[in-house]
């Protein structure tokens, strides 16, 4: 194979895991670094506070902790699997939203992402699980290749 294919053949690996480990670390570090505001946005939600405390703590940890475990090949499954999880369960909170199953509908997004409808939310969110899919299958089919360096 030449090295043109190669390196075309380890980008399409690759791409997966990159997208997903910007959009975990750039949500992660968002609800951080506007840590008061996420955590009122999180206390606003139609669930019990004592979930809602323990959310807006847990959330931003878990997607950094995917960011993490998308970079290196020793856990990437482990990050495929994790953001395929996590976007199912704010898939399907947002799809109850959508449908009206809620009273009160804030969103606890970060940047850019709390300009989206709820829609909006809906298909980025399944384009996303399209995306972790398509890596957790690159992974078991052996293609993961090294760490990033």
């Amino acid at each position: 194979m030449s090295s043109k294919n190669m390196k075309g053949n380890l980008n399409f690996i690759y791409w997966p895991s990159g997208v997903l480990t910007f959009v975990w670390g750039y949500t992660g570090l968002e609800k951080l670094i506007q840590f008061r505001d996420s955590r009122r946005a999180f206390l606003n939600q139609p669930m019990p506070n004592e979930l809602e405390e323990i959310l807006a703590f847990a959330i931003p940890g878990v997607e950094l902790l995917l960011a993490l475990l998308l970079l290196f090949s020793a856990s990437r499954w482990w990050g495929y699997l994790g953001s395929i999880l996590l976007l199912a369960i704010f898939i399907t909170y947002v799809g109850l939203i959508w449908v009206g199953a809620f009273p009160r509908v804030p969103c606890s997004c970060a940047g850019v992402l709390e300009s989206l409808s709820w829609a909006e939310h809906f298909y980025f969110n399944l384009l996303l699980i399209g995306i972790a899919v398509l890596g957790l299958r690159l992974e078991e089919c052996g293609s993961g290749g090294a760490d990033w360096e």
